[in-house]
């Protein structure tokens, strides 16, 4: 898996009133890499997970994953490339509190109207520590344990690459470090790409790669 941004940028508004939310951004993402992008409030950082991920258009610039420009797929093509392709992960953790752990997790494979596979399933439960968990309630679940069930759920469609918005944002600190050395053993023993946005310098330390965003403009954080 190869994602490739190239001159990617993004302005809301015409002429005068135009505000540049991102300006030419150029990024290489492949397989196991583990990214941070940090930066303050209205900087760019969710605009550029967005643009990303398909879930935004940009004004101008590419996007490709191995080779393909995403951004010429059709609305219903590119609605099924991010379901097969991509996992996301948000500070909230939009889990129903209505359905089990387990059927938050299998939910997006049902709406693509596949069926899970169960022993990749069971292999997720073992890896984030949640197989005593699986057929509770989010409401009896604590923080830590919903956001596991969220990165379960962003992984069950075995996707290239996992984009998570301020994960541990509605966490503890302690709570915090324990999902993003989680989601960092995860995407190494299945060599999936992780890209997190954030604005904690502790939690953006702990990637391999760290990037920071100011005034939409991104750059390498030298170590």
């Amino acid at each position: 898996m190869n994602i490739k941004a190239n001159d990617l940028s993004k302005i809301y508004g015409n002429g005068e009133n135009g505000v540049t939310a991102l300006s030419h951004v150029n990024l290489s993402i492949v397989s196991g890499d583990f990214i941070s992008i940090i930066g303050p409030s209205g900087s760019g950082k969710s605009t550029l997970l967005h643009l990303l991920s398909g879930l935004d258009r940009p004004t101008f610039g590419s996007v490709t994953y191995d080779g393909k420009e995403i951004y010429r797929y059709s609305e219903k093509e590119l609605s099924a490339f991010r379901r097969r392709r991509i996992g996301f992960i948000f500070q909230q953790f939009h889990l129903l509190p209505v359905l089990t752990a387990m059927e938050n997790i299998i939910m997006p494979l049902l709406l693509d109207r596949r069926q899970p596979d169960l022993n990749y399933l069971n292999q997720l439960a073992e890896l984030l520590g949640i197989q005593e968990r699986l057929y509770h309630l989010p409401h009896e679940l604590s923080g830590g344990q919903q956001q596991r069930i969220a990165i379960a759920r962003a992984l069950i469609a075995k996707p290239d690459i996992i984009f998570a918005d301020e994960p541990t944002g509605n966490l503890d600190s302690k709570s915090g470090k324990e999902v993003i050395e989680l989601l960092q053993n995860v995407g190494k023993k299945m060599g999936k790409a992780l890209v997190l946005i954030t604005h904690d310098s502790r939690i953006a330390q702990m990637a391999e790669r760290q990037l920071q965003i100011v005034d939409g403009v991104l750059s390498e954080v030298k170590r």
